[in-house]
């Protein structure tokens, strides 16, 4: 298994490199972007078997800084919280534009506090148009609609 996590802090870029030194993590890499910048790198562009994100967006935003780092044949897995099938909607354009199709939806309770999250994998059936992910701030702006 090989990861790369990307952050646009290099603060948290420093640190977990720190950490990875010290539980002797191997076959982790650790950049320093934007995703949308991330993204347009051909050394990473469309490499990857599976991408996936924190929340920092909604799902068509998401979708845009992801998808085009996965190969075709491989799946963008995001965690959406109760308002997921509501962004799923949303993003249907987003999805389809960027090269991806959904494949399943495991909807569950989280235990305790007892709060609805859904994980969609969407898989990339076709390349991504080379003009994504747009400019850093843009997807966020004017979301694929």
């Amino acid at each position: 298994l090989h990861v790369t996590i990307v952050d646009s802090l290099n603060k948290r870029i420093t640190f977990l490199n720190h950490l990875s030194e010290q539980l002797n993590l191997k076959n982790v890499e650790f950049v320093h972007s934007r995703a949308e910048e991330f993204g347009q790198n051909v050394k990473y562009r469309e490499k990857f078997d599976v991408a996936t994100a924190r929340a920092v967006a909604r799902l068509s935003v998401l979708s845009e800084f992801c998808l085009p780092l996965v190969k075709k044949g491989g799946n963008f897995v995001a965690l959406k919280a109760a308002a997921g099938p509501e962004e799923l909607k949303e993003a249907n354009k987003a999805i389809n534009t960027l090269g991806g199709s959904l494949k399943e939806e495991f909807a569950y309770q989280l235990p305790i506090e007892d709060s609805e999250r859904t994980i969609y994998i969407i898989n990339k059936i076709k390349e991504t148009p080379k003009k994504y992910p747009r400019k850093p701030g843009v997807p966020n702006k004017s979301p694929i609609q």
